[in-house]
């Protein structure tokens, strides 16, 4: 009698081996992204995909409503100015506000397609983007230009104090400053640069500030 075996066998006499599996093609992962969210004015309420990358932290809603509370909601006629654009929101906002212009300067090529494609997708003729380094930018303007220049830049660079310089020069007295930093500055430190502190507010780790350049 044969003996019986566990497993049976082809008609060649090799054990069937299972069958391979099928390699699964999967799309490609691109950089992750979330949604900002436009607050106010004509693009209210809509909704912008942009990449998360590093350092980038948009201006929350709560902060930025507040800051357009403290300008006023309607900037009809507005020269802006988003250097360090980043996701390019507080530029987007005034334009939704009815800003004449907004120049947003930022250094990142990824974050620039970006903010190229969603001023395309709002057909924000109003909005003119721009790639490169934003204190440079802000010193090729002529003196008092631009009525409000926003500054966000990267918490742990140097920035600060270069970007303050040019944005002054850059608006007239009684133009505007937005500034976010993760310290609150002093009277004395701004009063150096002709500047001075109208409102300040302090969300987390974030201080904002809306200053205004001296008569």
């Amino acid at each position: 009698m044969p003996s019986s075996k566990s497993s049976r066998q082809s008609p060649s006499g090799n054990a069937r081996k299972p069958d391979a599996k099928k390699p699964v093609h999967r799309a490609p992962k691109g950089p992750p992204s979330h949604e900002i969210r436009i607050i106010g004015g004509q693009w209210r309420r809509t909704r912008l995909k942009v990449i998360d990358k590093p350092g980038l932290r948009p201006t929350p809603d709560r902060v930025r409503e507040t800051l357009f509370n403290w300008l006023g909601q309607d900037l009809s006629g507005w020269r802006c100015v988003d250097a360090f654009a980043g996701t390019g929101v507080l530029g987007l906002e005034a334009a939704s506000r009815g800003a004449a212009h907004v120049l947003m300067v930022e250094q990142d090529a990824v974050l620039v397609r970006d903010l190229q494609e969603n001023a395309a997708r709002l057909k924000a003729d109003r909005v003119n983007v721009q790639r490169g380094d934003a204190v440079t930018a802000l010193g090729r303007l002529p003196a008092g230009s631009v009525d409000l220049v926003f500054l966000d830049p990267p918490f742990d660079g140097p920035w600060f104090e270069p970007a303050l310089k040019a944005a002054a020069k850059a608006v007239p007295a009684g133009g505007w400053i937005y500034l976010e930093a993760p310290v609150a500055w002093t009277a004395e430190a701004l009063g150096v640069l002709g500047l001075q502190c109208e409102r300040h507010l302090k969300a987390g780790a974030v201080h904002a500030h809306l200053l205004q350049r001296a008569a």
